[in-house]
């Protein structure tokens, strides 16, 4: 089998002939409860413990990195889920999520568009050509009505006629009979994204409700469907708040967590909030597999911004197992042969199709 490789150890720094050698820094207090209690039991950090993780000083976040990776390792294996992403219906959608630029309520550059069943299933094999295992067929809305229920209903059909490949589906709230059909459809896994804390959700959506989420969550899971349920950080909130995320999603025990980064979009109430910090994108990767030693915690929007190639690197080898390649929704993504490219470069195995099902 493949091995994930090591981070490379540090080079020495040179001193001068006839000192002694320096002693090996001690390993960070919070650290040292994370290998024990995350490494070791598989048990989580709690909220305090998150927050102690995103406070780590600078010096300190490469051991955050290094002890994340060997618990993706441990807890989860070696191989990397890749999954591509298209839009069945882009824009015009009622709901005022403050980050999206597919909300119909700001002046954002993206219009409503709808894409055809070929449209459809030519994504989903261009997908799995890449060696993806996972396609998500996603729309901007609050919820599917008939003609959209319809309409991924056929499309899944003419995709499972053409192409193998897991098929999961991002509509936004569902009601119970909703949940059934899609379970009963084949539908793999279901996107829904908590966002943001509970305490910080007000400020980022007020068209609904957190609990609303959760609910749509709730039915997910009852139906047998795998539940992502992801993240976006760097909208405003506190660390505080960022480490309420961690464990909140942490207690809904979903499948998969894409991590997002706030790409800020224009026309959006928050196009002037600043990009996040890329050591701060990194503690945030270490805190949350520490938080959640088992989830698939995915690599998505707005890490090419936060990052950058050599931050996508140090996340995968932090903690990172899985990606969606190519393009996100309305902005773009690294080249898929990029991130394959450097997945192989790095030993990393893509995890094949019949261990997805």
């Amino acid at each position: 089998m493949t091995q994930s490789p090591a981070r490379p150890a540090a080079q020495p720094s040179a001193r001068p002939t006839g000192q002694p050698p320096a002693q090996p820094r001690a390993e960070h207090p919070i650290l040292a409860e994370a290998r024990s209690q995350v490494l070791r039991d598989g048990v989580g950090l709690d909220e305090g413990q998150v927050l102690q993780i995103l406070r780590l000083p600078d010096e300190a976040v490469p051991a955050a990195l290094d002890l994340a990776h060997e618990v993706r390792l441990a807890h989860c294996g070696e191989d990397v889920e890749v999954e591509g992403i298209v839009s069945i219906k882009t824009g015009g959608c009622p709901e005022d999520c403050h980050f999206c630029s597919q909300s119909g309520v700001f002046d954002s550059p993206v219009r409503a568009l709808w894409l055809d069943i070929p449209g459809l299933v030519q994504a989903a094999k261009e997908t799995a050509a890449t060696g993806a295992t996972e396609f998500c067929i996603v729309a901007a809305v609050r919820g599917p009505d008939i003609r959209l229920m319809n309409q991924v209903k056929f499309a899944i059909g003419r995709i499972r006629e053409e192409v193998e490949i897991n098929i999961a589906c991002s509509l936004g709230m569902l009601t119970e009979r909703q949940a059934d059909q899609l379970a009963e459809w084949g539908v793999h896994r279901y996107n829904h994204n908590l966002e943001t804390a509970r305490s910080f959700f007000p400020q980022v959506v007020t068209t609904h409700s957190y609990e609303e989420r959760l609910e749509t969550c709730r039915l997910v899971k009852e139906r047998g469907m795998e539940l992502c349920c992801g993240a976006l950080v760097g909208m405003g909130e506190t660390l505080e708040q960022r480490a309420e995320l961690a464990v909140q999603l942490a207690a809904l025990d979903p499948h998969e967590v894409p991590l997002n980064f706030l790409n800020p979009r224009p026309g959006t109430p928050l196009e002037g909030q600043p990009v996040m910090d890329g050591r701060d994108a990194l503690r945030t990767i270490a805190a949350f597999r520490l938080a959640m030693p088992r989830t698939v915690l995915r690599y998505a929007g707005g890490r090419e911004l936060a990052l950058g190639d050599l931050g996508t690197r140090e996340g995968l080898l932090g903690g990172i197992n899985a990606v969606i390649v190519g393009n996100y929704l309305t902005t773009l993504g690294r080249p898929a042969d990029s991130d394959l490219a450097l997945l192989s470069e790095l030993g990393m195995p893509i995890r094949e199709l019949q261990k997805a099902l």
